[in-house]
């Protein structure tokens, strides 16, 4: 048995924060945090008075709270972990929890008899310390797009990270070289959206856990190198309805022209949610470096088929592997607060009915049909989300108040840095 419980929740910067805790633990449980974490930014700055943290109050206790048969096995040695919900200090739950929020978004699509199933696809950068002390990008010369072996990881760490995950019970369906060095592509197994929210925040935790004991520096934030391509957190989704089948398939054949109801209602949904999506699944300065025209990263409102210079690309595949793949957020976002934001966006274009514009038919390099596209900077797309009243509401109305002032008072913080020192104000924690 183990020794110890690590108890974590990711909380409105994607940071895992918990605690240590003793086997005795290892049961339906709770722990107790400060509330005020809710106004504290990357930079461990002063508490910032943000919307609903009760830094002003006192900084009383919130609670987090974790389920004994969602404990699962550890990469450290002697150790489980479990995520945890967070909840008031009466017991009542927390507005601003982003794994709440993400239970609600899949409990509003269950009142329709669908259970939302995501796939999650992680893309991220390698670093390490030069003799000087300095961050450097990871030395794989020999790395290419869809690179595997020596040359693409001279030191092995994605070999590790693969060990590890085995040992833990990660699901991983795969590692690769990504289009530029040094970067990386994990994708893990499609499950219900908040089971595989869990693991996808887990598995980052100790991806860089284990990257960082190999003296690499693994950041998945959307530009570390200014240079070269962004990374992003694909989220791809599909449903089940009451009998497990797929509800999104229309027979055994894929594409735009083979949409039923509900994917047009879906796709619609994130059409008009375009620019206050951005605010929610792209949140931090670095995001708008990726999020380009010509640059196949979810910039464009657009979508088509098997097209990655569009926002939402339909899969060719039918039948029980149909899907949309939403192609916009990076994992510098909370990714429950992500994905509840993309569910409940498809959700408003389903009950509403929205109408679907046509497909994409320019290259998305020198032409488009997208009449606009995200916001050029996070003060802009903050001012979008905030504008979007349907979405925030949907989203938590509570949650997406304090996720706005945090990210005006991160704009404050980031407007006078540029390069590496923008990087740097990041990496650590994304």
């Amino acid at each position: 048995m183990a020794d110890r419980l690590r108890a974590m929740f990711c909380d409105h910067l994607s940071i895992m924060r918990g605690k240590y805790l003793p086997a005795s633990k290892m049961r339906d449980d709770e722990s107790r945090v400060a509330q005020a974490l809710f106004s504290v930014h990357y930079d461990k700055d002063l508490l910032i008075d943000a919307p609903h943290s009760k830094c002003r109050e006192g900084i009383p206790d919130m609670v987090f709270k974790w389920k004994g048969d969602e404990i699962r096995e550890g990469w450290e040695p002697d150790t489980k972990v479990v995520v945890s919900d967070l909840f008031n200090s009466d017991g009542s739950p927390l507005p601003l929890c982003p794994r709440g929020a993400l239970k609600r978004a899949q409990a509003a699509w269950q009142t329709h008899g669908l259970t939302a199933k995501v796939g999650l696809e992680l893309e991220a950068y390698a670093f390490v310390r030069n003799e000087d002390g300095q961050l450097v990008p990871y030395d794989n010369p020999g790395g290419v797009v869809y690179g595997t072996g020596n040359f693409t990881d001279p030191a092995r760490f994605t070999d590790a990270i693969w060990d590890a995950a085995a040992e833990a019970g990660f699901r991983l369906e795969l590692i690769t070289a990504e289009y530029d060095t040094p970067q990386f592509e994990f994708t893990l197994t499609y499950d219900e959206a908040v089971k595989a929210v869990d693991e996808m925040v887990l598995f980052r935790q100790m991806a860089r856990e284990v990257a960082y004991d190999h003296g690499i520096i693994l950041t998945f934030m959307p530009k570390p190198i200014l240079t070269k391509g962004g990374s992003g957190l694909h989220v791809n989704l599909s449903f089940a309805d009451k009998d497990g089948h797929n509800a999104l398939s229309n027979g055994e054949q894929g594409g735009p022209e083979f949409l039923n109801d509900l994917g047009r209602g879906c796709v619609a949904g994130w059409m008009r949610h375009h620019k206050g999506l951005a605010g929610l699944v792209a949140p931090t300065a670095l995001s708008y470096a990726r999020l380009q025209p010509a640059s196949m990263s979810g910039y464009w409102c657009n979508w088509g088929g098997d097209h990655r210079g569009v926002t939402v690309r339909v899969s060719a595949e039918g039948g029980k592997k149909a899907r949309l793949e939403h192609r916009m957020a990076d994992a510098s976002a909370n990714p429950y607060t992500a994905v509840a934001a993309v569910l409940q966006a498809a959700r408003l274009g389903f009950e509403g009915k929205y109408a679907l514009p046509a497909p994409e038919a320019g290259d998305c390099f020198e032409r488009t049909d997208a009449g606009f596209g995200v916001g050029a900077n996070l003060t802009e797309t903050v001012a979008d989300l905030e504008a979007d009243k349907a979405l925030c509401a949907a989203v938590g109305q509570e949650l997406c108040e304090n996720h706005i002032f945090m990210k005006r008072a991160e704009v404050d913080k980031t407007s006078t840095l540029e390069g590496n020192d923008l990087r740097d104000f990041y990496i650590w924690y994304v």
